[in-house]
């Protein structure tokens, strides 16, 4: 069973149907076996907005919030230009999952999907409350 951490980036107005369905959308797109997504993890003013505290109860995970500059220092595959003079990191959604993960593998890079960015990382961190594919 893989643990996962899922890192989303989200448009402003964008509901909380969009994050989950999203999310949901890029576990089933990956070839893990079974999947226990652990966290949903964003940038911190993303954080706080209703979209993303529904979606994450929606799923049955913590939301883990991340500083732009905690962002930036993660190591990821697909930086963005557009994003980093957006938010102020080159990465959200790839940051925060690698962050949250605890620096665990990306299991899924970014993928755009109706104003949501998803990231899958496997996590190396003890255990969270989990919610099956």
């Amino acid at each position: 069973m893989a643990d996962l951490v899922a890192g989303a980036g989200l448009r402003e107005g964008v509901g909380a149907d969009a994050v989950v369905a999203a999310v949901r959308a890029v576990i089933a797109e990956i070839d893990a076996g079974p999947v226990d997504l652990v966290a949903l993890a964003t940038l911190d003013r993303k954080a706080v907005e209703p979209a993303v505290v529904l979606a994450a109860a929606r799923l049955g995970v913590p939301v883990l919030a991340f500083t732009a500059a905690e962002l930036s220092t993660a190591p990821v595959p697909n930086p963005s230009v557009r994003v980093a003079a957006a938010v102020g990191t080159p990465s959200v959604a790839e940051a925060a999952a690698i962050l949250a993960s605890g620096g665990g593998e990306l299991v899924a890079r970014k993928r755009a999907r109706d104003g949501v960015t998803v990231a899958l990382a496997r996590s190396v961190c003890e255990s969270r409350p989990r919610m099956e594919k």
